[in-house]
């Protein structure tokens, strides 16, 4: 067994520091009326935390797992209920076809910003194109981190460099209740991956980069490339269970093969290539099939000029919003052969000598 290195995490909080992060979430003068009750849901919090409850409602993991006695996490459970149900649905081939539109910029219109992104409406013109198409749509707009109460995306916590197998499917990090890391949108977002036969990513460049609401998802999803769906067979996160189990030799389970992608991504200066090759090469390697070159979009839009016109440069865009309408009929084609049973790809069918 390779060694478990240990002594980076820091101590856990003393009462008093966890009291002051507990209450700052209360700091509104309106709270004032029910500080006495908030003083005892504060105790019943310190409790869970000193305790470790990070999944207080649990039941038996039952047949079909390397431990049925195990207790698993029910909220977990719930999340692998729906993934089975919506995978069984999606290979139904007489199921209606799915796309998954993804919005990746955190601006709208309910928020500091005040307006609407340039990318949603580039969704707009997919999920019209994807219609005409007869392709039924989900759209995940990840702005509504930036909008909606108390709803998160929370970090992944790098459970794959300890170990493959530690990672599960879906991902088991969350709800950690102890830690009050809850309301994890995650769950939701797994299973609209699941049910779609197709994915387009919509995204602006931020800073070279993905958004960071996008790039929380990203993370999210490795589990969705490898990732142990017993986590019975790890006890949990037991670590050294974990590292035996891949060190034995680990199948590294790709959940979302054989989808097929298209990618929409818009910058103002620089970035917008860069960001779509990244995102192509996440996809590949995850598995998914490219719709083809004109299913890869990168695009700028006022270049240089003011950000107060950028949605008027945007309407003016014609040839633009053919090229987004392109890739959304490129991924409905995509998705056709790929329901009929043509693998698409040249290389489907011959397994790679390092799977990873």
């Amino acid at each position: 067994m390779t060694e478990i290195r240990k002594g980076q995490a820091p101590k856990p909080l003393e009462r008093q520091e966890f009291r002051l992060r507990f209450q700052r979430s209360f700091l509104d003068p309106a709270f004032d009326a029910v500080r006495g009750a908030l003083d005892q849901v504060e105790e019943v919090a310190w409790n869970n935390y000193h305790a470790g409850r990070k999944a207080p409602v649990t039941q038996a993991a039952g047949e079909g797992y390397a431990d049925p006695a195990y207790q698993l996490s029910a909220e977990w459970m719930a999340t692998r209920e729906r993934l089975r149900a919506a995978e069984h649905q999606q290979k139904d081939p007489s199921s209606p076809s799915r796309a998954l539109l993804i919005i990746g910029a955190a601006r709208n219109d309910g928020s500091c910003p005040g307006e609407v992104s340039k990318t949603w409406r580039m969704a707009q013109w997919a999920r019209e194109t994807l219609a005409a198409e007869r392709i039924e749509t989900d759209v995940l707009d990840l702005s509504l981190l930036t909008s909606s109460y108390d709803l998160h995306i929370h970090p992944c916590k790098g459970c794959v460099s300890t170990a493959m197998p530690l990672c599960h499917w879906p991902c088991s990090c969350y709800p950690n209740h102890a830690e009050r890391q809850t309301n994890d949108w995650m769950a939701e977002i797994y299973e609209k991956w699941v049910a779609a036969h197709g994915v387009i990513i919509l995204t602006p460049v931020y800073w070279y980069q993905a958004p960071s609401p996008l790039k929380l998802m990203i993370d999210r999803l490795v589990c969705a490339d490898g990732g142990n769906p017993d986590p019975t067979s790890t006890h949990g996160k037991k670590a050294a269970e974990a590292k035996a189990l891949e060190l034995a030799g680990w199948g590294y389970p790709k959940h979302l093969a054989g989808r097929a992608y298209g990618l929409v991504v818009h910058g103002d200066v620089a970035g917008a290539e860069s960001l779509r090759r990244n995102l192509s090469d996440w996809l590949s390697w995850m598995g998914l099939v490219s719709a083809g070159g004109q299913a890869e979009l990168d695009r700028y839009l006022g270049y240089y000029e003011s950000y107060a016109d950028s949605h008027a440069v945007l309407d003016e865009a014609g040839k633009f919003e053919q090229e987004v309408r392109v890739v959304a009929k490129a991924l409905a084609a995509c998705i056709a052969r790929l329901r009929t049973g043509d693998p698409v790809r040249p290389d489907a069918g011959i397994p790679p000598p390092r799977p990873k």
